[in-house]
């Protein structure tokens, strides 16, 4: 399974300190090396915005590789996604105003067109225009850092 992260789930990561953590470290980063760890370049956007953790960012800046641009595919899926009025909620007025980028209709496209699971900490919530809303509508699988751990069968 390939595994497209969202800006919430790096965010995740950076609580996992690799001197105190290195198994998961090592866990993850083969994933990484397999390919089945990706992301999109408006997550790599939004994390060099909302610098979090010194190792994080280290971690980042040493594996721009997997921040993808996204293809014909992906940008033609993003754009069936607007095409549910709900879901254009997923660019606020204030990103838009303020040149922000916006990640997640991109991490859902990426997730699509791998035919891979989205990796995001949001939740389901009614009528809500989250990443696990868009995924559930066009069969998207879904999950966040701790269901990647129990899929993968990572125990501690």
């Amino acid at each position: 399974m390939i595994y497209v992260f969202d800006t919430s789930s790096y965010r995740v990561l950076g609580n996992y300190y690799p001197e105190q953590f290195p198994s998961f470290w090592e866990m993850f980063n083969g994933l990484v090396s397999d390919g089945r760890i990706v992301s999109v370049r408006e997550v790599l956007n939004e994390l060099e915005l909302q610098s979090t953790k010194a190792h994080l960012d280290a971690w980042v800046q040493k594996n721009k590789q997997v921040f993808l641009q996204p293809s014909a595919v992906e940008t033609e899926f993003v754009s069936q996604i607007f095409e549910v009025t709900h879901f254009r909620q997923l660019v606020s007025t204030g990103n838009v105003l303020k040149g922000r980028p916006v990640a997640d209709p991109f991490v859902v496209a990426s997730a699509s067109a791998r035919g891979a699971c989205a990796v995001t900490e949001e939740s389901m919530r009614e009528n809500a225009a989250k990443i696990p809303n868009v995924c559930d509508h066009f069969g998207i699988e879904w999950t966040n850092v701790e269901g990647l751990m129990k899929r993968e069968g990572w125990l501690f």
